[in-house]
């Protein structure tokens, strides 16, 4: 590694941290955060971190049940590298410090969700795992990270290929430019794009429509999952309802006290998600109200006190067994195609955590195997990069743009409507035919945004990404794991092992099993 190197990275999130921990050893780490270090999914997590720690758990249960979650829609060398080295990042925190729950004898406290054929999650906090999560890499990170907050990347820089730096901008206007060996997108993924959401409102798919601007390679965007269980108060979602609840006991109920999961599924209440949050819909597609009854669940206040506050400030009493739940999107699948290292179709451009696509996932994410992630393949992408000969990048002048006319935006609370309706839980082709027509000339906007206020940016990278969801979801005509459609069921052969990839504006459907293998070296971008 040669002295002198820089990285950047934007996003702060747990892989976003992870990353410059072990990053910064070597070189100078600039992180960059559109909002605070401590407001992202990460550290608003209630669930756990799924990791194999201890017998009779093992490496193999935990990959079967990561790949039957995922519809067998992944790259088993990745899931791989998920469970064996995402236990040993855990095993390094825990000697580190790190406060997760014990049992009275000193054990480890590990938990049961959805689709684990294991108790294997660990949490910290009861259902504040993200936060001490995320507290204990900030105590950990070396003086060589900087972070700067409250400041929106808007361009990545590509020149001949390559990826040199980005430009960013502050609320008041102001823009900066970075030049650095090393651009990583951690930005998390695009659940703010739905009405119904367990996402902060800061997460809008920057970091994929970063990337796409730019050429680079997006894949599976038509996997959203949504979480079946959603606090749900006067027409409105209020925050997520961990899956944890559940494996400690829950069961969901219709407004009449009948169980909708009993005989659905051999996992009942602990299906993988997006049965279970398909279920819900056709109950409240009935007319029916959902709950979570707790009502088995003793000394709930101290189990989940997170979940029993946010009750409580939105008017619902934990004390009477039951909470009134509905789904809503929680974490995008697809993303900025990269392989287990980060390593993207551009040179010197990276994507880590939620932003990514690396094959890990599949068609449906096991349940705590984010958090897992964001600390496997953080660490992962910086020793790839520490231990590679990198050339400098090149620092050649840019031809300048000409400026980009604002193109017309949809009203944000219209735009999320429009994706729960059309690219919501179920989809089909007319709604989402209407919704990416409505979306494709906002996504192709070239030129120079950087004279646009931010909040238009932000907007434009909302509505580029939703584009790219629902044509994505317009494309696959089947249904598998997230991606249900109305008018197409089934499972489809045809589309098994089958990838729909943006790279360069053209979309492609790529198919094999050499697919994740080499993530590409070169693209042109459509923009420059």
């Amino acid at each position: 590694m040669k002295n002198g190197s820089r990285a950047v990275i934007i996003g702060s999130g747990i892989a976003a941290l992870q990353a410059a921990r072990h990053l910064a050893v070597h070189m100078n780490v600039i992180v960059i955060t559109k909002a605070s270090v401590r407001q992202s999914n990460s550290y608003m997590a209630q669930g756990g971190v799924a990791a194999v720690v201890s017998p009779p758990d093992t490496y193999d249960a935990h990959m079967r049940d990561t790949l039957v979650a995922g519809e067998f829609h992944q790259n088993a060398g990745t899931v791989k590298n998920l469970v064996v080295e995402g236990a040993a990042a855990v095993e390094e925190l825990l000697k580190k410090g790190l406060p997760a729950d014990r049992q009275k004898d000193g054990t480890l406290s590990l938990g049961l969700e959805g689709a684990h054929s294991m108790n294997r999650i660990i949490h910290a906090g009861g259902d504040a795992t993200g936060k001490w999560t995320v507290e204990h890499l900030i105590s950990l990170l070396p003086p060589q990270v900087s972070i700067r907050e409250h400041e929106m990347a808007f361009q990545l820089i590509v020149k001949d290929g390559t990826c040199t730096g980005v430009k960013t901008k502050q609320a008041g206007g102001q823009v900066f430019e970075y030049e650095a060996d090393h651009i990583v997108l951690a930005t998390g993924g695009a659940g703010s794009l739905y009405s119904f959401t367990s996402n902060q409102e800061t997460i809008t798919g920057d970091g994929i429509a970063l990337a796409y601007r730019a050429g680079a390679a997006i894949t599976d965007m038509e996997f959203m999952q949504f979480h079946p269980t959603l606090l749900y108060v006067n027409g409105a979602t209020k925050g997520l309802i961990s899956e944890a609840v559940r494996g400690a006991g829950a069961v969901l109920v219709d407004q009449d006290g009948r169980r909708i999961m009993a005989g659905v599924h051999p996992l009942e209440d602990l299906a993988p998600r997006h049965v279970t949050a398909f279920e819900l819909y056709k109950a409240r597609a009935k007319g029916s109200e959902v709950y979570l009854d707790i009502s088995m669940i003793n000394e709930f206040d101290q189990t989940f006190p997170t979940i029993a506050r946010l009750c409580r400030e939105n008017g619902i009493e934990v004390k009477k067994g039951r909470i009134p739940v509905a789904p809503g999107s929680h974490f995008l699948m697809g993303g900025v195609k990269a392989d287990s290292c980060g390593r993207t179709s551009i040179e010197g451009l990276y994507a880590i955590g939620e932003t990514a696509c690396t094959g890990v996932h599949g068609a449906n994410r096991l349940a705590s195997n984010s958090l897992l992630e964001g600390l496997a393949f953080g660490k992962r992408f910086a020793h790839a990069v520490v231990h590679a000969d990198h050339a400098a990048p090149k620092k050649e002048s840019r031809t300048l743009l000409a400026a980009a006319p604002i193109p017309p935006l949809f009203e944000r609370k219209e735009l999320k409507a429009m994706m729960m309706e059309s690219a919501g839980i179920i989809r089909s082709k007319e709604t989402l035919q209407a919704l990416a027509d409505c979306l494709w000339q906002p996504a192709q906007t070239k030129g120079d945004i950087s004279g646009w206020p931010a909040e238009k940016i932000e907007s434009l990278f909302m509505h580029t990404t939703a584009y790219l969801m629902a044509a994505s979801a317009l494309a696959r005509t089947e249904s598998r794991g997230a991606h249900i459609r109305a008018d197409y069921p089934l499972k489809q052969d045809q589309w098994e092992q089958t990838w729909i990839t943006f790279e360069k504006g053209q979309m492609t459907k790529r198919s094999g099993d050499d697919e994740w293998t080499e993530a590409g070296r070169s693209a042109e971008s459509l923009f420059y």
